[in-house]
């Protein structure tokens, strides 16, 4: 709980027999890369391997050249990574049944009054 002047700003409540992973953030491990489902299942320490679509991987990660960020578009998923190739990803949806977590490349750190997003080639404020 965050409580500025006596009054509570922020609370995160968090039950252990309900906890979720959406929002962490891991290095991962490509482990499997899917050209037919232009995906790849990436190792994030879980049971399960994680979910990674090529439309989730964003123009400003290892995956994509300096001078092709710009002119991004979604291509093959092997072209994006590979087998074997180390990640940085955030949880966007907890694993559930027998489907790993769905992961993204677009890392973003929420707070009050902010979200960073170290990836963003811009500011904006809302």
């Amino acid at each position: 709980a965050y409580i500025d002047g006596g009054i509570l700003q922020e609370i995160h409540i968090e039950r252990e027999s309900k906890r979720g992973i959406v929002g962490n953030i891991y290095k991962g491990r490509v482990s499997r890369v899917l050209p037919g489902m232009q995906a790849a299942f990436v190792d994030i320490g879980l049971d399960k391997a994680a979910f990674l679509h090529a439309s989730d991987i964003m123009p400003h990660t290892e995956c994509v050249a300096g001078d092709e960020r710009k002119n991004f578009h979604v291509r093959d998923i092997a072209e994006l990574v590979r087998q074997g190739q180390d990640l940085m990803v955030q949880v966007v949806k907890d694993p559930l049944g027998t489907k790993g977590a769905r992961l993204t490349t677009d890392i973003t750190l929420p707070s009050r009054y902010l979200v960073f997003m170290p990836g963003a080639a811009h500011v904006g404020v809302s």
